[in-house]
């Protein structure tokens, strides 16, 4: 088993450490290095795991995960290119995998050794309770192992699809982003619970718990093909929308309201939208 060191202690780095540590990965396995003393204080007592400098966490780790925002790129990569540039081991076996949004795998390639193994992965927070969605792409050098090393490693916290990198700035816009438009949804149908005569306790929980079962519902539909549906994956969601809707009921009265307030379009634009802006936050080695 590799040891993993995750450079960058902010909330997706924390939410992997706590997800890699929930699916049972040993604690001596795992390290961080975060720059901010509190921070990594706080981290440190909290998950009793070693907190340390970027040269100390990538010693020996076969897998390091840079989990730093965009502006801290440069200076992490390059610190990570000194210490694999003067180990006098083989830095072969490495794998360096970026989780920062907009990276690609070719810029952070450009300032590596030759060679050195570069995995690109988009993973969201619901990884902190092992029900993320990670999307991996892999760069020109990692071998179909270190490949499925890093898949292995992410499904610990969700599920994995591994794509093409042309494809991660609209899986950025999707379930990266995604987790957003949902505590939104949430928020909005509490605020309409309440206007609608009930307690904020009562309209809060009744909310979170019906968006709960109906991804569950969802999960199950589409996960073991013995369902009452069986035309595809792609149109559960809306197979299972007309199974709650009744003709002419409260349902269909609601839903002819989110169509006319043009909710398929306002979904669409949120997500091109957030898809253009990881575009223009693209790091590129052009």
């Amino acid at each position: 088993m590799s040891r993993i060191a995750i450079i960058g202690g902010g909330n997706m780095g924390e939410a992997l450490l706590a997800g890699f540590l929930a699916a049972g990965r040993p604690v001596k396995d795992l390290v961080v290095a975060e720059r901010y003393g509190e921070r990594a204080r706080q981290l440190s007592e909290k998950y009793s795991v070693l907190v340390t400098s970027v040269a100390d966490a990538i010693e020996n780790a076969g897998i390091v995960i840079v989990a730093v925002k965009p502006q801290d790129v440069d200076s992490v990569v390059d610190e990570f290119a000194k210490s694999v540039a003067a180990a006098s081991g083989d830095t072969g076996e490495q794998v360096l995998v970026t989780i920062v949004a907009g990276l690609t795998t070719g810029y952070v390639e450009s300032r590596l050794p030759a060679g050195t193994a570069v995995v690109r992965v988009m993973p969201n927070t619901p990884a902190k309770v092992r029900a993320g969605a990670s999307a991996v792409a892999k760069g020109r050098f990692p071998s179909n192992e270190q490949l499925n090393e890093v898949a292995a490693l992410f499904e610990c916290v969700g599920t994995v699809a591994i794509v093409p990198e042309d494809q991660l700035d609209a899986v950025t816009a999707v379930s990266g982003s995604g987790p957003a438009y949902f505590f939104l949804m949430v928020e909005a149908l509490v605020d309409a619970g309440v206007a609608a005569g009930l307690s904020r306790q009562a309209a809060t929980d009744l909310a979170v718990q019906t968006m709960a079962g109906s991804a569950q519902m969802l999960l199950e539909e589409r996960g073991d093909g013995d369902g009452a549906h069986s035309a595809g994956i792609d149109t559960a969601p809306a197979y299972l929308r007309a199974m709650v809707t009744s003709p002419g009921g409260t349902t269909a009265a609601a839903l002819r309201e989110l169509e006319a307030s043009g909710l398929r379009t306002s979904v669409d634009r949120a997500v091109q939208a957030a898809k253009t802006r990881s575009e223009q936050l693209r790091i590129t080695s052009e």
